[in-house]
């Protein structure tokens, strides 16, 4: 058994692909995080230097502290125009957590009343607050302002990435290292250049590239499949950018969507705001991470049967790559679907509770938008499938084309 064993694997097809250097392996990364770090910088410092209300330049302060003690807590009871009113007054001392400050005890106060704060817990002691100055002439200094849950979260996060470093291992690291890239390429030069009246087409299009690029490029490595995935999920997201683009002007969108959208046109009143380049970012961006995982799923997949059956055709993996795809395509289109409604669901609920019947809440611009968002993006990735085939296919058959020659 043990010598049939062995004459089945000797006749197994084993095209191993060259296996490269590890130190052109590690060229490769250095560079690719050489890139993504440059332009991180430049980014952030062409965004930064424009975007002003990063500096904070309002001159209002807060404190993060920790209640120690409380001082006072009293109920109170009011009239005001007819309507009874009922309010709690919490008075406590605060450590001050950080800052010039940090380490000094100040004294604040938290004010809840049945009228205007619904859903408020009350503060114990022990509780991470901020605290923000009250209003001239009280008798305290700082009123409660949010609980400090950035701790919690943290932890969170600490737990994911250390599930991805164990199952991941090395893959882990470079997977880890593509988020902490993507994120900055998001919050520290996407949504700055976008406040400081930048083009937000041409921003979310170059944020998109990036991401795309740097992403699989740590992940894939130096080879053909990351080239396929690339190609194929950058094809998938402008295939959704430009029916985002067709469908504004169809549906006749404003980009005024709630009181958020209004606010938003307000922060650069000298550039406002392109409220509906924000939609044609969100779709784009929200489809980027869908697209890019089955362009990466099916590269993949068809590298590795070429690997596998190194003589087979470009027809019979290209149906092989549409066979794959059609597994992917619905789950990946539920995600997206699911993730926008799941996303708005208070407001959805809101809508249908006040709405008169289910026609005119489908044609409220807050729910047409969602399901644009959902429709480009599913579009996007039934789209992706094909381009990566194709591509993937193409890739594996010059491979062996080239061998061949």
């Amino acid at each position: 058994m043990e010598q049939h064993t062995d004459l089945c694997q000797s006749h197994l097809p084993t095209n191993e692909p060259p296996k490269q250097t590890s130190f052109k392996r590690i060229f490769f990364y250095l560079i690719v995080v050489i890139f993504a770090s440059v332009y991180l910088w430049i980014g952030c410092q062409i965004s930064l230097d424009k975007a002003a209300m990063f500096r904070n330049e309002s001159g209002i302060q807060s404190l993060a502290v920790k209640v120690v003690d409380i001082i006072h807590d009293r109920n109170d009871m009011g009239e005001i125009g007819g309507m009874v009113y009922y309010e709690r007054v919490i008075t406590f001392d605060a450590e001050v957590l950080k800052g010039e400050r940090k380490g000094e005890i100040v004294r604040g106060r938290q004010t809840i009343d049945n009228l205007t704060s619904n859903g408020t817990l009350p503060i114990e002691k022990g509780d991470k607050i901020f605290l923000y100055p009250s209003v001239p002439g009280t008798d305290v200094e700082w009123e409660a302002g949010d609980f400090y849950r950035s701790n919690g979260i943290l932890f969170l996060g600490i737990i994911f990435l250390l599930g991805i470093l164990i199952f991941g291992r090395s893959k882990g690291v470079k997977t880890i290292l593509s988020l902490v890239f993507t994120c900055l390429a998001i919050f520290i030069v996407f949504i700055p250049a976008i406040l400081a009246g930048y083009n937000a087409y041409l921003v979310s299009i170059i944020t998109c590239l990036y991401i795309i690029v740097v992403t699989l490029a740590l992940i894939g490595g130096p080879e053909k499949k990351s080239v396929a995935s690339a190609l194929g999920c950058a094809g998938g997201v402008m295939i959704a950018g430009i029916l985002s683009v067709i469908m504004d002007h169809m549906l006749k969108l404003t980009g005024y969507l709630d009181d958020q959208s209004m606010y938003v046109s307000l922060l650069n009143e000298s550039n406002p705001i392109d409220l509906k380049a924000i939609i044609f970012a969100s779709i784009i961006i929200g489809a980027m991470g869908a697209t890019m995982d089955v362009s990466m799923d099916i590269s993949a997949s068809l590298f590795e049967i070429h690997r596998k059956i190194p003589d087979i055709s470009f027809g019979h993996l290209v149906h092989s790559g549409f066979t794959i795809g059609r597994d992917i395509m619905g789950t990946m289109a539920n995600t997206l679907i699911l993730a926008y409604i799941g996303s708005s669901l208070t407001t959805v609920l809101l809508f249908a509770s006040y709405q008169a019947s289910l026609e005119q809440l489908f044609n409220r611009e807050l729910i047409i938008v969602e399901l644009l968002q959902a429709l480009c993006g599913s579009i996007g990735i039934l789209c992706t499938i094909p381009i990566s085939a194709l591509i993937a296919s193409a890739l594996c058959c010059h491979n062996k084309t080239h061998e061949n020659v």
